[in-house]
């Protein structure tokens, strides 16, 4: 299958059809043997460097025109049209301000960028966080994110969980990033110090969704989503142990979560573990994206990159091993709820 695609400038006396911010418009001829397919299918086929539902907002938006007038998604082709695709850049990043906050680089190329998140740095804006984020910090480094939905970030780490996340910086990789997570092809490993000693590694396969009267949680109901955390112990330690989680799924909190529906929440976790005494022990949630593997969006190579436990974690886990009687962890007994 071809097509011609040919990127021209807007036309100066409308300047409104689309933001000087935007990407160059498209111009694609559909070809014959497409013939009696919707528009949305061939948009699919001709443009596989985006998602189905971008291509679809697009269509919603009146964006993409078929011979001159915006089709509806169901409208059937016959071949030889001409359609003309005006991409936009991402509307919530367009709004947000470059800012020069450090990031520690682990991997970068013309297509994909991999950093290791520092605890304490919110992923995107929102409410509580308008700025001072990692998308802002994406923005100052590389500017042409702007014109990527969510500035490449593909994947999400809570504020105070550390370590490593992948971030798109072409449309192309963007969605093939994308589909690798919904293909559950992506390699997410974590090192978790949960309360308790954990006998034997297992699997934690509950549907999560957001809790039934506490609406800012998550939590394990019969009507969520599916989820599944393979666990196995790194380390064991008096009332803890150091487990290593891997994520079949990736859902909000789902280490956390599923950590505490088996009765080992997450030393540090105000929101899920036990209300008393832990956050006198460690100052967040002790968890850390420590392992990342993927195929590289564009060369198709597997990629794996390591990072070692941040300072206060590792600080932590030296403290159990030691297990001294002044260690306020070992003296409180926080692997009680």
């Amino acid at each position: 299958m071809s097509a011609s695609r040919q990127g021209f400038p807007s036309p100066s006396n409308n300047p409104a059809d689309y933001s000087a911010a935007d990407l160059p418009p498209l111009s694609l001829a559909v070809p014959d043997d497409c013939a009696g397919l919707r528009i949305d299918q061939v948009l699919a086929r001709l443009l596989p460097e985006h998602s189905r539902s971008r291509l679809q907002g697009w269509l919603k938006a009146g964006r993409i025109t078929l011979d001159g007038r915006a089709p509806d998604a169901k409208r059937k082709v016959w071949g030889g049209e001409r359609v003309v695709v005006r991409p936009d850049s991402a509307p919530e990043v367009l709004t947000n301000r470059p800012e020069a906050i450090p990031l520690r680089i682990v991997y970068e190329d013309a297509t994909l960028l991999v950093v290791d998140k520092p605890a304490g740095l919110v992923v995107h804006p929102g409410s509580g966080n308008p700025s001072g984020t990692l998308l802002n910090a994406l923005l100052h480094h590389a500017p042409a994110l702007k014109q990527l939905p969510r500035a490449g970030i593909v994947h999400r780490l809570d504020k105070d969980t550390s370590g490593l996340l992948a971030v798109a910086k072409t449309a192309e990789a963007q969605t093939d990033l994308v589909r690798q997570l919904q293909a559950r092809t992506v390699k997410r490993c974590y090192l978790a110090v949960v309360h308790g000693e954990v006998a034997e590694p297992g699997v934690v396969d509950a549907a999560i969704g957001r809790h039934p009267r506490l609406r800012t949680r998550m939590a394990v109901v019969a009507d969520g989503r599916a989820s599944r955390t393979r666990f196995r112990i790194h380390e064991c330690f008096r009332h803890a142990t150091l487990l290593e989680c891997e994520l079949d799924t990736g859902r909000t909190h789902q280490i956390r979560v599923h950590m505490t529906s088996i009765g080992h929440p997450l030393v540090g976790d105000s929101t899920y573990g036990p209300r008393r005494g832990s956050q006198r022990c460690f100052s967040r949630q002790a968890l850390h994206a420590w392992k990342l593997a993927l195929r590289h969006p564009t060369t198709g190579e597997f990629m794996e990159w390591m990072s070692p436990l941040p300072p206060d974690l590792a600080e932590l886990v030296v403290r159990l091993r030691q297990g001294q009687p002044g260690s306020r962890y070992r003296d409180e007994r926080l692997d009680r709820p």
